[in-house]
């Protein structure tokens, strides 16, 4: 395949921009002129005239649930409404068609959203009296936007045994980092929060296989539409790892899947701990990372923080795992070859887990080397530990569509001082050396890098406020934007020699855009679409028009 006739932006020191790309089975095997790519065209040569269209190298997901991303395309999508009434109103729809006893799963509400709030509110959450009205014989649990908490009707909480309306009688539900929210009379409100959530979760029925197949084809499409040839799927466990195999033999693994051991299951990562790394010779399924959730989320008040929510005196969020287990699993990363990545969103959060791999590092510094050591989120830090982060070669992978969703309440959890010296700090963490993973958190968020690239350039919400952006001087600049979803983003997965940049010898996997979204207006930004994907050397995706 010749590829030309377009902006090609390679994303590579040497040549940053070039008018041919020369591909051979699945490697890139020229650069550069048209008149020099003469020489590699024959007969068989497919020739693609990109028309004055845009390619870079194929975007990385850099974090996200790869499975649940599939999921929420086959449960109730509630990624866009904007009211409680909205919620009770899909739900009662699904009832419509649902057998008695039917569990209705779904997935993205987010309160902090809604233009419209219910009259009856508890810690700024809604409670379940309406959902279960219209669901009085159908198990309901609908998982918020960030996956850290939960809403279930009466009915689940009837089948999970959670009934006892005295708050001395629901104490036997208190989970540590966790909570299961009540009214003033003790009695539950519907929602779970952080590791609470186990109390509803365990009951719900598991899937089928023909249900995960769907699930799995479901996300490959939808990261051929949205241009995503690489995904780092956070958090995995021995179900899906296995899936994923069965699908690579089938030839269906159609994007390269860098898997992060769940960390919540510690016989299997002492499984993995014994057998050692799998980096697939076929770039297709490579499982070297173990993911650890150490607090909650802003959204939930689950974010652990140094000092309280500006909108909750007295809470601090959630330490969701033992940060014990956080130094153990760092010493064990570095001694079995594992990469650890730590989901941190709070500023404590983020403290704790650099102090526990800074005192794994000083632990077996002949090891700590080229480590790569992640974490997830970064989303709030206390100005002390920004630094941190490059001298410790901490990488933060920090999801920028966050700041277009969440900047605009996130104020009220945190305050406007916290917000402004601590949070969403790119341009910060750029400069003191160290590179950025960007990434959606699919299905927190949906898998729109447009909309992440966006955010990163503008740090302004979708709907272009407010003027000028957020904290003007974290911004990203377009070449640094591009750069997270690509080369540092396969960095941050060790994979930067074969991918995350066009250049001879690496992976032929391309995105192709509509127009020249590095150059055109920021008010333009937003409608630069996908035109085609190509992955594997072969196109995956073309839109219809």
């Amino acid at each position: 395949m010749l590829i030309y006739g377009g902006n090609i932006y390679t994303v590579d020191t040497t040549q940053s921009n070039v008018q041919t790309v020369a591909v051979k089975d699945n490697l890139i095997i020229f650069t550069g002129s048209f008149s020099e790519a003469e020489q590699y065209k024959d007969e068989r040569t497919q020739l693609l005239d990109l028309e004055g269209k845009t390619m870079t190298p194929g975007l990385i997901e850099g974090h996200g649930h790869f499975m649940g991303m599939g999921y929420n395309e086959l449960n109730l999508d509630l990624i866009n409404t904007t009211s409680y009434q909205e919620i009770v109103d899909a739900v009662a729809e699904k009832v419509r068609t649902a057998a008695p006893g039917e569990w209705i799963i779904g997935r993205g509400w987010h309160q902090s959203k809604w233009e419209e709030m219910p009259t009856e509110m508890v810690n700024g959450f809604q409670t379940h009296n309406m959902l279960s009205e219209v669901s009085p014989n159908n198990p309901v649990y609908l998982f918020h936007a960030s996956g850290h908490a939960g809403f279930a009707n009466a009915k689940a909480m009837e089948i999970a045994g959670i009934t006892v309306l005295s708050k001395e009688g629901i104490d036997q539900f208190e989970v540590e980092g966790g909570e299961v929210m009540r009214d003033g009379l003790g009695s539950p409100t519907g929602i779970f929060n952080e590791r609470a959530q186990n109390l509803i979760t365990k009951h719900i029925p598991e899937s089928t296989p023909e249900k995960d197949i769907k699930a799995f084809e479901l996300a490959i499409a939808a990261g051929h539409r949205n241009g995503i040839t690489g995904f780092h799927d956070a958090g995995i466990g021995r179900e899906t790892i296995s899936l994923y195999q069965n699908m690579k033999t089938a030839d269906k693994m159609k994007i390269r899947i860098y898997g992060m051991l769940t960390g919540g299951d510690k016989d299997l990562l002492n499984e993995w701990y014994n057998k050692g790394p799998m980096i697939d010779p076929d770039n297709l399924v490579t499982i070297r990372s173990v993911k650890l959730n150490c607090d909650g989320a802003l959204g939930s008040r689950g974010a652990w923080l140094l000092e309280a929510y500006s909108d909750r005196p007295g809470h601090f969020g959630h330490e969701t795992m033992p940060m014990e287990f956080v130094e153990e699993t760092a010493l064990n990363g570095l001694q079995k070859g594992f990469q650890i990545c730590s989901h941190a969103i709070g500023d404590r959060a983020n403290r704790e887990v650099l102090d526990r791999y800074e005192s794994a590092f000083k632990a077996l510094p002949e090891l700590a080397s080229g480590h790569r050591f992640r974490i997830e989120h970064a989303q709030h830090l206390h100005p002390e530990d920004i630094p941190r982060f490059a001298q410790l070669q901490v990488i933060p992978a920090m999801q920028a569509v966050h700041l277009s969703s969440d900047r605009p309440w996130a104020i009220e959890r945190l305050g406007e001082q916290r917000i402004k010296g601590g949070a969403f700090m790119w341009q910060s963490l750029l400069k003191s050396g160290i590179p950025i993973v960007n990434g959606t958190d699919v299905p927190v968020e949906p898998l729109n890098p447009i909309a992440s690239l966006y955010a990163s350039i503008s740090r302004k919400t979708l709907k272009g406020s407010p003027e000028g952006g957020y904290e003007v001087g974290e911004k990203m600049t377009r070449e640094q934007a591009l750069r997270s979803y690509t080369l540092d983003a396969a960095y941050g997965a060790f994979e930067e020699d074969i991918k995350g940049s066009i250049a001879v010898g690496k992976l032929a996997d391309f995105t192709i855009y509509d127009r020249d979204f590095m150059k055109i207006d920021e008010k333009d930004f937003l409608k630069t679409r996908i035109n085609m994907t190509i992955f594997d050397g072969k196109v995956v995706y073309a839109a219809e028009d």
